[in-house]
């Protein structure tokens, strides 16, 4: 497996805030520009030979993306398809990104023809009309090709908005030396991982089972992989929030028995401190997505040799369950002249040649055809003992829980998280009752940009 960056990584972590103000124009008075050029209008048709037809001819398209191997996808598309010209813009990581293309919407000016998005705010985009409805091109028919739960990430409102490139379906990464040296067991109950925490900070206080801090996309992913549906959306306009979600309870009860025991690491994600914990095994494992190995490797470079990958502990250990933490996308804008071409490049990137590049180049990739071939799955890192990790992480894909929702202005009730669910924390007191708070403050949020939203 080849590491990527750990700036080729974080962004997957699908945690990350935008300003108030910026976003406050990505709800339902958003808007873009009124012409979509090339037969792009949501109401027009086009079929395989219209697309085919736009990559011979002289164009260009500007593409914003962050994923470091979208260079050498560009190439490869630009090889085969030279009459198309692809302007490959860093506009900034995740929400960076965002407040950007959120600007140019609202000038009506300077909108890519190509946008990487996240899962999590692809709702907000789409809601708002400013994606290109790739239904009219095809490109739905493309479904089979991915599982359920990823289709569904790229679905909004009944319309297909994005092709997926990468996903994150949770895993148990562990140290298998400290879990050997402390004689934990592998768990595959969450019961089992509270006993594991409990016996390796009572052996050592200077060590724990995992590290957390409070991050709202691990809380909505472990909500999600706990059988939680706490959002639904209905039409464009409709939202119910139900703060009586009995899988987000599940999940709080649990992870409370950890957090408020003290039990859970407080170095902060994604720093120094962070990535030699997990390096020299004081943090003894992390639940997350199929992207982490890369960062391991690049970033935790002491734990070379000690780490392993297992399924997600479960609540009855017998049904395999997972849920996604992070991943992108990739929509067709509203206002592009070459949409013919964008969804050309779009379905190479995400359905053809470029999904083999992202996974060769470190990516964890979405497509079903990728994610069952003997190179990814063969694949044995020494990072990991040689351990054929892309089984597992493969597995997970296929079980993650069909049916999850984000609210369509997830980007900022994450940017709130802190306020509520985050406090908790620090306090390591109840977390279910902040997550009711959060859930009440995000609806408030939602009532102000429009939204009809009922609270349960």
């Amino acid at each position: 497996m080849t590491a990527t960056t750990r700036t080729a990584r974080a962004w997957r972590r699908g945690a990350t805030v935008l300003a108030a103000g910026a976003l406050a124009a990505t709800g339902l008075t958003a808007c873009s520009s009124s012409s979509s050029g090339s037969g792009s209008s949501s109401g027009s048709t086009a079929s395989a030979s219209d697309i085919a037809a736009a990559l011979q001819k002289k164009s260009t398209i500007t593409v914003w993306a962050w994923a470091p191997q979208t260079k050498d996808i560009v190439s490869a598309f630009e090889k085969k398809y030279p009459n198309v010209t692809v302007n490959l813009v860093n506009a900034g990581t995740s929400t960076t990104e965002y407040t950007k293309l959120q600007n140019a919407i609202k000038a009506g000016s300077g909108i890519p023809d190509v946008s990487q998005i996240e899962y999590y705010a692809l709702p907000q985009f789409a809601l708002a009309g400013s994606v290109q409805s790739l239904d009219g091109y095809g490109l739905d028919s493309l479904k089979s090709d991915y599982s359920t739960a990823v289709w569904d990430a790229v679905t909004v409102n009944g319309q297909l908005d994005a092709l997926p490139q990468d996903t994150g379906p949770m895993a148990l990464f562990y140290n298998k030396k400290i879990f050997d040296k402390y004689g934990l067991s592998v768990p595959t109950t969450w019961d089992q991982y509270v006993a594991d925490a409990q016996k390796l900070h009572s052996a050592n206080p200077n060590e724990y089972i995992t590290s957390d801090s409070g991050d709202p996309g691990f809380v909505t992913s472990m909500v999600w992989q706990a059988g939680g549906k706490p959002y639904t959306v209905s039409g464009t306009t409709n939202v119910t929030i139900n703060s009586q979600d009995p899988g987000t309870a599940k999940w709080a009860a649990e992870w409370d028995k950890l957090e408020e025991k003290g039990l859970l690491s407080q170095i902060n994600g994604w720093t120094s401190q962070w990535f030699t914990a997990l390096g020299n095994g004081t943090i003894a494992s992390l639940v997350t997505g199929a992207w982490m190995p890369g960062n391991l490797e690049t970033s935790a470079a002491a734990g070379s040799g000690d780490w392993r990958v297992a399924p997600m502990p479960t609540y009855d250990g017998t049904t395999a369950a997972s849920a996604e933490n992070g991943g992108s996308s990739y929509a067709v804008m509203k206002g592009s002249s070459n949409a013919l071409a964008a969804a050309g490049f779009i379905q190479f990137m995400n359905a053809g040649d470029g999904e083999t590049i992202f996974a060769n180049e470190g990516g964890f990739p979405s497509l079903n055809s990728v994610l069952n071939s003997s190179s990814f799955l063969d694949q044995a890192p020494s990072y990991f003992g040689g351990q054929k990790i892309n089984t597992v992480l493969s597995a997970a894909a296929a079980s993650v829980l069909p049916g999850w929702s984000y609210l369509p202005f997830q980007v900022y009730a994450n940017s709130i998280f802190p306020d509520s669910v985050g406090k908790a924390y620090e306090a390591k007191t109840d977390i279910a009752p902040a997550i009711n708070t959060w859930f009440k403050a995000s609806g408030t949020y939602g009532s102000q940009q429009g939204f009809t939203v009922t609270t349960k």
